[in-house]
């Protein structure tokens, strides 16, 4: 899905994504992956956006609830749900439908959530209404109720299980929502000062704490526009390379992630497949590949 920002290309970024062998070398490390390949989604051109504050809600809220449906089935069939997107409006879909599986179990879901945006702008502060700078809003129970009341409840999480990982971008308004929400934020800043080992100990700390595991999901634009070209809104000075390795290494040793999300990889603006190459490196690293 590329209908939640101006930019158009990724929606091809699942395909980018097996292209790289994702399934293959996640076989290779033992999963047994069943691909259910992509949600049919209404591409931009055949029709209008609607509401220029929330440029094609309808249809992007429309994919959520599908998306939500196919997350709850996979997890409570005993699999662990990996979304390939598509701008980032998807996880909407995918934190509903981990969010309704835990509170059916009546259990606490924890999420970690690594971007250069903070993601938190509403349609009356969001100056491009673009939905893809909604999708974290709506999660914690701000914004259009077609995004906030998927399964009919909201908010999908409680702030003090939310942690946002390599923020380094965020509008003037949206800046007053990220403080009153009450979730915890790691900026670029902290992560040059702290280093990315001692962030993650503190941030995996915030998500394990009373809750039964946690969701994780990740723009392509948390890692510096060096190693992750391709991707639709860059901003300079994100986590390196290794950086990204090792945070989704730490993930995967708590044994806790519930589900995992890529998004925004754009194969218009990429270079030789680079930044799926990297996120396929990425997902093989938070689902257990080790150096020895």
């Amino acid at each position: 899905m590329d209908l939640g920002a101006d930019r158009r290309g990724v929606d091809m970024g699942p395909s980018a994504l097996r292209y790289s062998n994702l399934n293959e070398h996640l076989t290779e490390l033992g999963c047994d992956v069943k691909d259910h390949g992509d949600i049919d989604v209404m591409i931009p051109e055949t029709q209008h956006y609607g509401d220029p504050h929330a440029k094609y809600l309808k249809e992007i809220a429309e994919a959520c609830r599908h998306l939500a449906e196919m997350v709850l089935d996979a997890y409570e069939s005993g699999r662990t749900p990996l979304v390939l997107g598509g701008d980032h409006s998807i996880a909407v879909g995918t934190v509903s439908g981990m969010s309704e599986a835990f509170r059916r179990q009546k259990k606490k879901l924890g999420l970690l959530w690594f971007d250069a945006h903070a993601d938190m702008n509403t349609p009356e502060i969001s100056p491009s209404g673009n939905v893809h700078g909604m999708p974290m809003a709506s999660i914690l129970g701000y914004g259009p109720r077609e995004l906030t009341h998927i399964f009919d409840f909201s908010p999908k999480l409680q702030p003090e299980h939310v942690v946002l990982i390599g923020i380094r971008e965020v509008d003037k308004e949206e800046r007053v929502l990220v403080k009153k929400s009450g979730v915890r934020v790691f900026t670029m800043k902290d992560i040059d000062r702290r280093g990315i080992g001692n962030v993650m100990d503190e941030a995996l700390s915030i998500v394990t704490a009373n809750t039964d595991g946690f969701s994780v999901t990740l723009d392509a634009d948390f890692l510096d526009p060096f190693d992750t070209p391709g991707v639709a809104t860059p901003v300079r000075g994100g986590a390196d390379y290794r950086e990204a390795q090792l945070a989704m290494e730490l993930v995967a040793d708590t044994k806790k992630m519930a589900s995992f999300e890529l998004t925004e990889i754009n194969p218009i603006l990429d270079v030789h497949n680079k930044t799926a190459n990297v996120g396929t490196e990425l997902v093989l690293s938070a689902f257990g590949k080790q150096i020895l």
